[in-house]
C-alpha cells in the first residue's frame, strides 16, 4: 500500500506540473455542454429533458481527452521501463495511474456537473443522483481508458485508435448513468441503475489492470 500511495503521489505531482491539462478537460466539458442549447434551441422544457444525456456525453468525451497521455510521457522519457522493472507489480502502477487520472479529470468534471445541470435547466430532483452516478461511473472510464491507452501505446494515430477501442465499452456506463438520473426525475427508484454502475466500476477495477499491464510490457519490450 505504501508503494501504491507513492505511485499516486508521483502521478499527482506530474499532473500538477501540467495543471493546464485538467483545466482543458473542464473547459472542453463546459464548451460541449454549452453547444447543445445552441443546436437544439433554448426552450427550457427541451433542455431539461436532454440535460442528463448532455452532461454524461460531455463528461465522457472530456475524460477521453487526457487518456492518451496516461502512459505516453513515461513511455517517451523511459520512466515506463523503470516501472516495468520495479519490484512491485506493474498492475499496481496501472491502478495508480488510473486513480490519478480520475482525481485530476473525473473529479473536476463531477464538481463542474451541477453548474452544467443548472445551465441546462435540470430539475432539482436530479442533481443528487447525477453526482452519485458520475461518482460511481467515472472511475470505470479511467480504468477502461487505461487499457485503451496501454494497447495504443507507441502506435501512430493512437488517439483515434484509442477512441475506437474504448467508446463501445463506455456505452453501458453512459446508458445506466443517464437512466439513473431520468429515473430520479420521473419519481422512480434510481437504485438499480446506480447498483449496475457500481458493479461496472468494480468489474473494471478487478479486470482492467491485467490487460493494461500486459500491453505496457509488450510496448516496452
Amino acid at each position: 500500500m505504501s508503494g501504491f500511495a507513492t505511485l499516486i503521489a508521483r502521478e499527482l505531482r506530474l499532473a500538477l506540473r501540467q495543471a493546464g491539462d485538467s483545466l482543458t478537460v473542464v473547459a472542453f466539458f463546459i464548451l460541449v455542454t454549452v453547444l447543445f442549447p445552441l443546436g437544439v434551441g433554448p426552450e427550457p422544457a427541451m433542455l431539461a429533458r436532454i440535460a442528463p444525456g448532455v452532461v454524461w456525453v460531455g463528461a465522457l468525451l472530456a475524460a477521453m481527452l487526457s487518456m492518451e497521455r496516461l502512459f505516453q510521457s513515461d513511455y517517451e522519457d523511459g520512466a515506463l521501463e523503470l516501472l516495468v522493472a520495479a519490484p512491485y507489480p506493474l498492475e499496481l502502477a496501472v491502478l495508480a495511474k488510473a486513480a490519478a487520472h480520475w482525481l485530476t479529470t473525473g473529479l473536476p468534471l463531477i464538481v463542474a456537473a451541477p453548474l452544467m445541470g443548472l445551465f441546462l435547466n435540470l430539475d432539482a430532483a436530479g442533481y443528487g443522483t447525477l453526482l452519485l452516478a458520475l461518482a460511481l461511473g467515472t472511475p470505470a472510464l479511467s480504468l477502461i481508458g487505461a487499457v485503451g491507452a496501454a494497447l495504443t501505446l507507441g502506435a501512430r494515430r493512437g488517439g483515434a485508435l484509442l477512441s475506437l477501442l474504448v467508446l463501445p465499452l463506455f456505452v453501458p456506463i453512459l446508458i445506466f448513468g443517464v437512466s439513473a438520473v431520468e429515473a430520479a426525475l420521473t419519481g422512480l427508484s434510481a437504485r438499480p441503475h446506480l447498483l449496475v454502475l457500481g458493479g461496472l466500476t468494480l468489474a473494471a477495477l478487478a479486470l482492467a489492470p491485467w490487460p493494461a499491464a500486459a500491453a505496457v510490457r509488450q510496448a516496452v519490450e
